[in-house]
């Protein structure tokens, strides 16, 4: 117990704030998911099928590529012994499928972390809705550019395209979050986080 507390003394107090509000903001977060939204799947839908159709359109009207569709398909996977119906969206290139963009995919998590940091950090209220609006925007179009990313090479250099699923798309996606991040961190004070809290 006495390392605790000098271990817990050593951490400055801005920065033991910052933890305690984010631990707070995760169990907000699981406690939210995990009793109203994890069983109905209403916010993964939507988010997912938004992402299918977004990037459909972009493929269509804003490449040289088209005949693009998104539909909505539900599967079955059997997990533990049980049978389960999971929805994804799906996207056709002339009703050849090129893309399965579960929920996994969707953006939802890195969307929540990205919230969690600014709703976290000190900052003014106006100054904090401003990058959750514009970096939530942001990083929608960075993973629907992704899933068109993906597409592309799925059509035209089939041999990238595991490489840039599994390791590429992702670094670029968190590299643009911690970006991001760090903008939002260069004008903030930490020494009157104690007095913002208090």
């Amino acid at each position: 117990m006495m390392k605790f507390n000098s271990l817990k003394n050593e951490i400055p107090l801005p920065i033991r704030l910052f933890l305690g509000k984010a631990l707070l903001f995760f169990i907000a977060w699981e406690i939210i998911y995990g009793v109203f939204l994890l069983d109905s799947n209403v916010l993964n839908n939507l988010l997912t099928s938004h992402v299918a159709v977004s990037s459909a359109f972009v493929l269509n009207n804003l490449s040289p590529m088209s005949g693009f569709t998104a539909k909505e398909e539900i599967y079955t996977e059997v997990l533990g012994g049980e049978t389960t119906n999971i929805k994804s969206s799906v996207i056709y290139h002339n009703n050849y499928k090129v893309l399965n963009i579960a929920h996994a995919c969707n953006g939802l998590e890195l969307l929540v972390l990205y919230i969690g940091f600014i709703v976290c950090m000190p900052s003014k209220i106006v100054r904090k809705i401003l990058y959750i609006i514009l970096g939530v925007i942001l990083l929608d179009f960075i993973n629907i550019l992704r899933c068109v990313g993906l597409i592309y090479l799925q059509e035209y250099f089939h041999a990238y395209f595991q490489f840039a699923h599994h390791y590429l798309f992702k670094i670029i996606v968190y590299t643009a979050t911690f970006l991001i991040w760090v903008f939002y961190s260069r004008k903030i004070n930490f020494k009157n986080e104690s007095i913002q809290i208090g």
